[in-house]
């Protein structure tokens, strides 16, 4: 049984009964503005098709991604570290997929999964020491992982695409890369690629698994009115 291709479009149909029953809760409810904004972010990245797109689409997945796992440290008001986020919201994710839409996004797209696993330069440990050496270690991984998916550890495989796709956006994002570039146009597509299956997956746990759980305190919740200067 495969996962259902979806589109923003379908995801949004398919939210539509629990957006309305949790908007009769609360106009502004948080799980309701994440879905929101996920998706909003994701269609903006479904018309960045073209090749010299990658980087846009790439960074409009994420924050696609940030929208559904952030969470609002109440004590240093300030949004929490993103890693233990992502780390955190991803073992949630596993726990409520019941549907096992997630494993089996995975399993779909292994090769994809194994061509981020032996990409050298998406590997901190590389970076550490750019070396042919390094970069033969850092491919360690992509064996390791066979043994993952044998044994179904859907937490570890998980953990290390987003860790290194994670890479990926914080060059981007911090003006490590250069836009277009030539240099990085493969991994970038297969992050890509791969964040767009695993986003689907994500959204359509929390349509089916995740409408009535508590997903923390929202980052930044919208506001309807604002104070005058």
């Amino acid at each position: 049984m495969t996962v259902p291709a979806t589109t923003v479009r379908d995801l949004r149909r398919q939210w539509k009964p629990h957006k309305e029953r949790l908007t009769q809760q609360h106009r502004e409810h948080p799980t309701t503005v994440r879905f929101h904004r996920a998706c909003s972010w994701l269609q903006r990245a479904e018309k960045l098709t073209g090749p010299d797109d990658l980087d846009l689409a790439m960074v409009n997945q994420w924050i696609a991604f940030n929208a559904l796992y952030g969470q609002w440290d109440q004590a240093a008001l300030e949004p929490v570290a993103d890693v233990a986020c992502w780390r955190q919201f991803l073992t949630r994710m596993l726990e409520l997929d019941t549907s096992n839409f997630i494993a089996r996004t995975l399993q779909e797209n292994k090769r994809l999964v194994m061509a981020i696993f032996e990409d050298a330069y998406l590997s901190r440990h590389f970076w550490k020491e750019p070396t042919t050496k390094r970069a033969s270690q850092a491919k360690k991984v992509k064996f390791d992982s066979q043994t993952w998916f044998l044994q179904g550890n859907w937490t570890l495989i998980l953990d290390r695409i987003l860790e290194r796709i994670y890479l990926l956006r914080c060059q981007l994002v911090h003006g490590a890369a250069t836009y277009g570039s030539s240099l990085n146009r493969t991994s970038l597509r297969h992050c890509s690629q791969m964040m767009d299956h695993l986003l689907r997956a994500f959204l359509l746990v929390w349509i089916h698994h995740g409408a009535d759980e508590d997903w923390g305190t929202m980052c930044y919740p919208p506001l309807r009115s604002a104070v005058r200067r």
